[in-house]
This record gives structure tokens, sequence and C-alpha cells, in this order.
């Protein structure tokens, strides 16, 4: 399907019944009936996630172990991907999920199931059977910690929200002032998972965030691939996936490269604690307001105040909590005479500067971005990261997700950079090159060809010669 841009099942089954090389392959006869397409969409939902995602992972492996991870320098980006559902599904969540309770409270009464119905009968919905083998709880690793701190430990992993496990925001997070998501309203019927989105000249459209950490090697392996609700920032699985990342391929990275909204001071801070530079670009605010910017101002850390152009001080007021940093605020009086204000304020009660609490963190970024290397790292970003998203929706069906539901659509965007790994491996294997997603794969060059044939290294004359090898 990856090679060929196969889109369905449907379409899988009657290429593979017309074609001798796939029966061939598969075990089959000429005169042999294939399975119907629906055993596929069965015995993918019975293999569920986690297969899919082994089968991904050892393909990183392959690729590791044939030296085409590199590990020091990792990018991270995401891009929208639209889902097999339209905005005009989208109905009231309070009415969905009352609906959804009546189904699950008839469907669960056996007396409202009737012989012969829908469902009824089926091994999916049968109860579990109690001799059905568990999964053996997993083992503690020896801590040099008291009992009460693990225990604390244990309660605080309990409570936390794993968002690279559940794939999606915590629906019972509290909500962020007066804000409130299109998503925590409203709900599609036909894939509840995907969320509003805008898309450059197609408006609000439902869909997912597809997330890659690619390797900056130049075999561009990708790492580690997610997919989430588009309500989920693209900023919001990057220390996660980076954590994933260093854990299971046993990479060390020096550098994290992203577009600015990976910018986060959050981000920044837990990439500069575990030693690792954030080649993130910071937004500029100073070009979103038509008076002085942070920038005009001189911050003394001694005396822990601002400076303004004109030398007068700005001093600590109060720190504001939701704002995550300090206010500094000038003396109204002085302010009010002095001879720019009306490019300095328009308040009349001084000029006001909000210090972020992670401001070091912050600074320090923004010294990377003088550097030969941050810029290197941002040209690199532009030809390392975001071809593979081309390269995944023009090639390989990326552009809208045929599956629908959470689960479904992280499968499909794990087999497809499963697939676009083992492009890379096979090249570097030498079977040759894939130009077109549907095309044949590349002759080597015509030395290497004879020397496959077990002819050496001849010159290239034409046929008839007495010198050429086939006469």
């Amino acid at each position: 399907m990856f090679f060929e841009g196969i889109r369905s099942e449907r379409q899988l089954m009657r290429v593979a019944a017309d074609r001798l090389s796939l029966r061939w392959f598969l075990g089959f006869d000429l005169d042999e009936r294939l399975p119907d397409h629906s055993s596929l969409t069965r015995i993918r939902e019975r293999y569920g996630l986690a297969i899919f995602e082994r089968f991904f992972e050892r393909v990183v492996e392959m690729c590791q172990e044939a030296r085409l991870v590199w590990g020091e320098e990792l990018f991270f980006d995401a891009t929208k991907v639209r889902a097999d559902a339209d905005v005009d599904s989208l109905v009231p969540r309070f009415y969905w999920k009352a609906k959804r309770h009546l189904d699950e409270l008839f469907q669960a009464d056996p007396e409202a199931r009737v012989e012969g119905e829908a469902g009824a009968g089926d091994e999916d919905t049968a109860p579990a059977r109690d001799d059905a083998p568990q999964e053996p709880a997993p083992t503690c690793l020896p801590m040099a910690t008291l009992p009460e701190r693990r225990e604390e430990l244990a309660r605080e992993n309990d409570g936390r929200w794993r968002l690279l496990d559940e794939r999606r925001l915590d629906p019972d997070r509290p909500a962020v002032g007066r804000y409130r998501r299109i998503s925590d309203l409203r709900v599609s019927t036909s894939d509840p998972d995907a969320t509003p989105m805008r898309l450059k000249g197609e408006g609000l459209r439902l869909g997912y965030y597809d997330h890659y950490c690619a390797d900056g090697g130049k075999a561009r392996v990708i790492l580690t691939v997610l997919v989430t609700p588009a309500d989920v920032m693209e900023n919001a699985p990057m220390l996660d996936m980076l954590r994933r990342v260093r854990l299971r391929w046993k990479v060390r990275p020096k550098r994290a490269t992203g577009d600015t909204a990976y910018g986060t001071a959050e981000n920044i801070k837990a990439l500069e604690d575990a030693g690792i530079r954030a080649y993130v670009p910071l937004p500029d605010w100073e070009q979103r307001t038509p008076f002085y910017g942070a920038n005009r101002f001189t911050y003394d850390s001694g005396r822990d105040e601002y400076r303004c152009p004109q030398g007068r001080p700005l001093r600590r007021r109060k720190a504001v909590a939701d704002q995550h940093g300090v206010q500094y605020r000038a003396d109204a009086a002085a302010c009010n005479a002095c001879p720019v204000k009306t490019a300095c304020t328009g308040s009349a009660h001084g000029r006001t500067i909000l210090r972020p609490f992670l401001a070091e963190y912050l600074e320090r970024v923004r010294a990377y971005h003088e550097t030969p290397a941050f810029k290197k790292a941002m040209r690199k970003r532009q030809v390392w990261v975001e071809p593979l998203f081309g390269e995944a929706k023009d090639w390989h069906g990326l552009r809208r997700f045929r599956l629908r539901g959470l689960d479904k659509v992280n499968i499909e965007a794990l087999m497809v950079a499963a697939g676009q790994n083992l492009k890379r491996l096979l090249k570097k294997w030498g079977w040759g090159r894939r130009p077109w997603p549907t095309g044949g794969a590349g002759w080597p060059s015509p030395i290497r060809f004879w020397r496959v044939c077990g002819l050496g290294k001849r010159s290239l004359t034409p046929i008839g010669t007495p010198s050429h090898p086939f006469g």
C-alpha cells in the first residue's frame, strides 16, 4: 500500500488478486480465492496500536544498526492532517454524551438485545473470561530513597496525565480563564476524536496534528511519531517525545531545533537543564506594539530594576502568577513629565514591564540567535524535517487520514513514517532509489550492474563487438 499509493483495503485486494508476484509471495494459487478486504480491517483492530508501534520501533532499530541515526541533533515539527469527517457533523457535546450514555445502557441490558440484532453475540462484546492471561505487573527498580519518598513519587505518577499514552488533553483539566476551546463545546459524530482547526485557504476543518521527531543525520530518520487532536498545541508533546527518544534509542542530543511554536519558557528551561541547547526562534513582541519594546530598557540585576532610555528607574512592584512574571513600573509623575512619553506608553500610571520568571533562560536562547550554529540549524530545519511532511502528503496520502479514531490515525501515521524510514534503509543497503511513489526502483550504475552480474568491471561497448560481455 505504501509504495504503490494504494489508499484502501479494497483496492489492495484487487491489486493482489490480479498480480502474480503478490499471489506467489502470499502463497495463494492462481485459482485460489483471496480473503475479503474486511479481514484486513478486523486484523488491524485486533492487533491494536501496540503492534504497529513495535513494528515502527523495529524499523528504527534496523536504521540504528545500519548507522543511519546520528543522535546529536533532533528536529521537532508538526503538520495538520485533515480527518475523514466534515464540520457539518459537529453537535453539542452534552447531546453527544447523553446519546452515548443511553446507547451504553441499552447495549448493557441483555433483555434489550433481540436475536439477530446487529452486534448480538459478537465476540468483541462478549464478557471477558476470568481465566484470560493477565499482563504481569512491572518490576520496580531498586531506588536509594526512603519508603515515604517512594510512595510520594508513586502518587505523583498515578495523578499525572500521560500525554504520550493518552494522545489527547485531559478532559477534566480546568479552564484557563474564560477561554473555551470549540472542542470543549462541540464534537463530531463521525469522528469524535477529530477537533476543529483552520487550514490556509480552506477555512475551518476537522483534523489532527501529526508530530515528528527527526534525527539530524544525513538519512533524516524519524525517531518517534505521535498524532494528537488539533486542539493539542504543537509544543505540548515536545518534552515527552524528547524523553522517549533519549531513553528508547540511547542517544544524547546536544541540540534540539524547532520553530517559534516550540519556544515556550517551559520547553526552553527543560532543554537547557538537560544540557541540550534550545535552538528555537523567540517571538518578536516589539513589532506588535507602537510603543518602545522591552529591549529598549536595561535590566540591573544588582538593584533588581529596569532603566528606561531616559535613565528613569522602573522598580519592582509585584509578581503576577497568571502571567508568569514580575511587574516593574516607573513613577507616574516622572513618566508623565517625560518628553518621549508618547513613544513609550499611553498610560497615566507610568510605564510597566513584565519580566518572565524564566527570563535568564530566554536571554540565553536569545544569545544563541547571533551564533553561526543557530543560523545553520534554522536553515537545516527547512530542508530536514519539513520536506518529510511534504513527502508524506504528496506521495503517501497523508493530506487526509482515511481511518477514523485516535488509535487508528496513529496506526496510519506510524505506517507512513515506517515506510519513509524503510526507504532510507533500502537506499543504505544499495537497493537503489524510488524517484516517484509509483515508479520502479532506480537502476544502479552500469559498472555496478556488471559487478552484480558477476562479470567484473568492464568497459561499456556496444553489443555485437568482440569485447562486449554478451557478444
